[in-house]
Formats: structure tokens, sequence, C-alpha cells
């Protein structure tokens, strides 16, 4: 029904603003009672062999809601309805900021893809704790940056802010070093930036009587002598894992007009790029971590050839606004049926 009858009036509409309107009908048709109840009949695959543990956290199923979606904490129990294992919200800033000016959001339909520079548009990390406080058992990611007008060098306290604040409210963190959205914020993902950054956060987590998983999420266009030092970063911080991968800045091989537009482009022109770099990163640290795959899942087997490539958990995002929650459905009877 979504594909049929809902999916092409909303793509009629400007994709930023359909986004808000989807999440004030989302939020309103979940206060009706029954209706929250209905969604899980329709789209929960309830089976305890999609049991994830990793990193030392159970998921009730390996497919997670990826960031960016609801940035502010605003309707992840609403989300997880939908049949979601885990729901990573953010990414979050300490200070809440506009985001670059709009239009910012491009649909790409004969990709199925999305061009976004929305540039870390948020309320802060202040209100979004306030909204955690009220979770029911959902499965939390937190999704960290800094502040747009932080210069590089101070970028080390922004991370801690929102590590801080968030550190009691979320199952685990990740650290977004890799939008191509906030100026000079990819120049972190070098070796000793980014070493010196993760090495303090997880400094920090090991000072906290329990600690929680730091995961960090890179670009899908850093080299194979990157993605090396990637490894060696994680080995030498010892930090929990990997989101592969974030948007990409290439435009290779895409058909729609606004091809040219900036940002970072998401949905299935990423997906054999993502693979790969999953693929890459699995077989050269010999497994040593956990990889969430994200990246131009568009169908059930998508999701398999990521978890196929090495990643243990995988996200939606494209996806799920292309293909519906039935795509969530889709991917966990996939992966019972292979059981």
């Amino acid at each position: 029904m979504y594909k049929l009858l809902i999916r092409p009036i909303l793509f009629c509409f400007d994709p930023e603003k359909v986004h808000y309107f989807t999440f004030s009908l989302v939020r309103f048709v979940s206060k009706i009672p029954g209706f929250p109840t209905l969604f899980r009949a329709l789209y929960e695959v309830n089976d305890r062999r999609l049991e994830t543990e990793v990193f030392g956290l159970k998921f009730k199923n390996p497919v997670g809601l990826a960031a960016g979606f609801d940035k502010n904490a605003s309707l992840y129990q609403e989300f997880s309805n939908f049949g979601f294992g885990f729901i990573e919200i953010g990414t979050l800033t300490p200070k809440g900021q506009d985001g670059n000016p709009k239009k910012r959001l491009f649909r790409l339909k004969e990709d199925n893809a999305i061009i976004n520079r929305m540039g870390f548009n948020n309320a802060g990390v202040t209100e979004a704790v306030a909204r955690l406080k009220k979770n029911k058992g959902v499965l939390i990611g937190g999704n960290i940056g800094k502040n747009k007008l932080t210069p590089n060098e101070e970028a080390t306290s922004d991370y801690e802010i929102c590590f801080d604040a968030l550190f009691d409210y979320v199952d685990y963190f990740v650290v977004n070093v890799s939008s191509p959205n906030t100026p000079n914020l990819r120049a972190l993902q070098d070796k000793e930036p980014l070493t010196q950054l993760l090495q303090t956060l997880e400094n920090k987590n090991q000072s906290r009587p329990k600690q929680k998983p730091i995961l960090l999420k890179i670009a899908p266009d850093l080299t194979d002598g990157q993605l090396l030092d990637i490894i060696a970063i994680i080995e030498e911080t010892k930090i929990a894992g990997v989101i592969a991968t974030n948007t990409t800045i290439s435009r290779e091989g895409l058909q729609s007009e606004n091809k040219t537009e900036m940002g970072g482009l998401s949905g299935k022109p990423l997906r054999q790029r993502s693979t790969e770099v999953i693929r890459f990163l699995s077989e050269k640290s010999n497994k040593a971590f956990p990889i969430i795959g994200v990246g131009g899942i568009h169908s059930a087997d998508d999701a398999i050839e990521k978890l196929d490539a090495g990643a243990s958990l995988i996200q939606l995002y494209t996806g799920f606004i292309y293909e519906g929650p039935a795509l969530v459905k889709a991917i966990n009877k996939k992966i019972v049926a292979r059981l």
C-alpha cells in the first residue's frame, strides 16, 4: 500500500516538508488507541532467532533506523513500532543549530536516492535528553557531532559535551566525523586528530563504572590506505566498532536531474561501495570489531549482502523512505528463512 498509494502522494511535495508532515502524522496516529499495536502486528517479526548480541548489547533484531531520520529523539518510541530492533538518534550537537540554508534535501527518483546538505540541524543535546528520559525499552544509539562554528581544534570538547549529556540515556555512541555537510568536518577523519578524539572519548568512557560502546561512522569515500588507518586507530583506541558508511560525495552513474546538487548522496547508488568498505574492513581486520552496515539497502537481498560482507547489524534510511516499513519486515523474514 505504501509504494502504490502513499509514496506517490508524498513524493509530489518538497522532501523536507514531507519529512516533518510524516513526523506529525506518525505522532498523531500513534496516539490513537490500538494503532501502535496494529503497527507492531503488521511490521514486527517476533522470532528469538533474530536476537543478536553485539558489543555487549542484545538487539531484538539486527535492523535499525539510521541516524539523521529522528535527529532530535522526537519519535523513537513510535518508529520502534515499525519493527526496528534499534533506533539511532542524532546527529546531536552541544548547541541547537538551524543547519544549512534551504533548499537542502533533494530526491533523485530515477536513481532511488537522496542528496542532503542539512548540516547537523538539531535542537541541541539537552532537548534530546529530556525526551530520552521517557524511553520505554527502545535500544537507542546516540550519534554525536560538533557545532558548525566550533573550529576543528576545539571539536573534541563538543563531542565530550554530547557524550557526557547522553551517557545515561543511550545504549551506544556514534562519533560522526564523516558528514560532508559541515565545513572541514571530514578533516577529523585524518589519523592524528581522529586518534586523539576517539582516545579522549574512550578514556572518558573507561572512567565510568559501566562503559558504553563507542562506534565510529566513516565515509564511503575513504581510500584503502585510509581504511587501513581506521583499522589501526580502532586497535589503538579500543573503541567498539564502526558504522560503514555515511553518505558519499561521488556522483558516478547518476541519471536524475538533481544529481549536481551539493551534499551527501544516499540510497541505491551507494549500495556497492558501502558493501565494499564493509568487506574490506572485515577481511583486513580479521573480523576484529563489529560493523554496522548502512548504505543503499532497498531490499532484503541488499541487507543480506551487507551481512554476508561482514556486518553484524544493518541500518535503513533512504530505503525506508522509498520502500516503506514493509522493508523492515521483509529483511527480518529473509534473515529467519536463512537460519
